[in-house]
């Protein structure tokens, strides 16, 4: 059994939605940053680019809007796992921007839906079959600790010369 939340170290005691709120601004801060030369050069052999990063974020966006759907709407709903490398394989096709895009706006859609539940939903129960029982909650937390981790890659790239 895998741990059920590997991302909440990366909270550090910050408050989920604010860091929830703040990635997309983020995100579009540091593509500056690397610049348009860098963001579909990978850091080292079998990593990903900046931009695939970016693409991996927005696809994630879109499982967790969908797990956070399901976990509301159903009663002891079964999380489906994804394979994130597979799902990585068109990536190279995808720009940055259009990752960015993508993302803000997804973002912005499960932002509206955890503004808009109510207090009771943070403790509705989920399954992980490989992480175990969960909450609407954990699955903020995971999404909140998601994002800082790939953050903090993105931030070290960013500050690299190239």
């Amino acid at each position: 059994m895998l741990e059920v939340n590997p991302y909440a170290r990366f909270l550090d005691g910050r408050q989920v939605v604010d860091v929830l709120s703040s990635t997309a601004a983020t995100l579009e801060s540091l593509s500056d940053a690397i610049g348009p030369e860098r963001i579909a050069v990978a850091p080292a052999p079998g990593k990903w680019t900046p931009a695939e990063i970016l693409c991996h974020l927005a696809d994630c966006e879109v499982a967790f809007g969908f797990r956070l759907r399901q976990t509301l709407a159903q009663d002891h709903h079964i999380m489906q796992p994804f394979d994130q490398d597979r799902w990585a394989t068109l990536y190279p096709r995808i720009t940055a921007q259009q990752a960015l895009a993508a993302f803000a706006a997804m973002r912005e859609w499960n932002l509206i839906l955890i503004r808009n539940v109510p207090p009771t939903a943070s403790s509705k129960p989920v399954s992980h079959p490989e992480r175990g029982t969960m909450t609407f909650s954990t699955i903020l937390e995971t999404m909140a600790g998601h994002d800082i981790n790939h953050i903090l890659q993105l931030q070290k790239l960013a500050s690299e010369q190239s």
